[in-house]
């Protein structure tokens, strides 16, 4: 277990998000709703390549690692530790901040955090990290696979986020495999990731009271319940196939925001798995009575899954959110 947070960390001012940036940000995710005239969900290019922005970094960093790096850091490609998640837990025991790297090393792990989210995104997460640990230098980083020469992945884990880069090693599967971002801060107001519930329940207040019924349950799953059903799956909620058009293009929008702090060819994977898993219509959306911070009926956990996508949000008494999405192995 990771030490307590700073005191004076848990006081830190995380209000500070560029809103400019945030609405840039949004505004590219919501952009590959009109591209060419296509909806969201209408599948566009492939996940990123070997060669996008951040995994050259990764290849890079490998490139600098000492044979006594490479046994501490690097694992097969097929290692059980590549699957496993968690909102809290160190993939590897050096802890970047650590004299184990180099300056150059912590640089270029920078850049591939940088490379794979959006720049709202990075703003976000730095913050987080730092509230939550104290910054990057407290997180920790593993290597699946040799890039360069065969399928690899580069993950990074610490307090309430997990970020992959895998050059599109893992076939049908966004992200290179489930994520985790959270953070610690307790006031939904000041969460950095608040945003996302207030939009969500955006579609929550657009339902009747019948259609609110079937989405509001007592319990939420475990939060880390987000294997892949794949089509003869049981969802919760409500069905968005079933809802008007007009809630339908707000869950699209909400899609949209959720998906905003990360990079391009993430979430454009991220669509076009959807897209082939039958589109929104496919999607339930299901919020929580339980934990309901201040009594205000803005639910503060959710969850949106379908045959190849899931999204579970905890958001009391503070975020952590699991993600999930791709195709459903045979």
């Amino acid at each position: 277990m990771p030490t307590d947070v700073n005191s004076k960390l848990k006081h830190a001012d995380i209000s500070g998000v560029d809103r400019r940036s945030f609405i840039r940000t949004v505004a590219g995710a919501s952009a590959l709703v009109a591209m060419n005239g296509r909806s969201l969900t209408a599948g566009l290019f492939a996940g990123p390549s070997p060669t996008a922005a951040a995994e050259t970094a990764v290849t890079e960093f490998y490139k600098t690692l000492s044979d006594q790096q490479k046994q501490v850091l690097c694992l097969p490609f097929d290692h059980d530790l590549r699957n496993k998640i968690n909102a809290n837990w160190h993939i590897t025991k050096p802890q970047l901040g650590e004299e184990f790297f180099t300056k150059s090393q912590r640089d270029l792990v920078r850049q591939i955090v940088k490379g794979v989210t959006s720049e709202d995104g990075y703003s976000r997460f730095e913050k987080q990290m730092e509230y939550d640990s104290g910054g990057l230098d407290f997180y920790s980083v593993a290597i699946f696979g040799e890039p360069g020469k065969s399928k690899f992945e580069f993950e990074l884990t610490g307090r309430h986020l997990t970020l992959r880069a895998d050059g599109n090693s893992v076939d049908h599967v966004a992200f290179g495999g489930p994520i985790v971002y959270g953070h610690g801060e307790e006031e939904a107001k000041n969460n950095l990731f608040h945003y996302q519930t207030q939009q969500t329940n955006e579609v929550f207040k657009s339902l009747s009271a019948e259609q609110a019924a079937k989405a509001l349950l007592t319990k939420a799953p475990e939060e880390s319940a987000v294997q892949i059903q794949g089509s003869n799956g049981s969802f919760p909620g409500i069905n968005v196939g079933s809802l008007s058009a007009d809630q339908q293009a707000l869950v699209e929008k909400t899609l949209g925001v959720l998906l905003a702090p990360y990079r391009k060819e993430d979430v454009s994977e991220a669509m076009e798995i959807l897209k082939n898993a039958g589109g929104i219509q496919h999607l339930n959306m299901a919020f929580y009575q339980q934990e309901d911070l201040g009594n205000d009926k803005e639910w503060d956990i959710w969850r949106v899954e379908g045959p190849a996508f899931v999204w579970h949000f905890r958001g009391a008494p503070h975020v952590h959110a699991y993600i999930n999405i791709g195709q459903a192995r045979a």
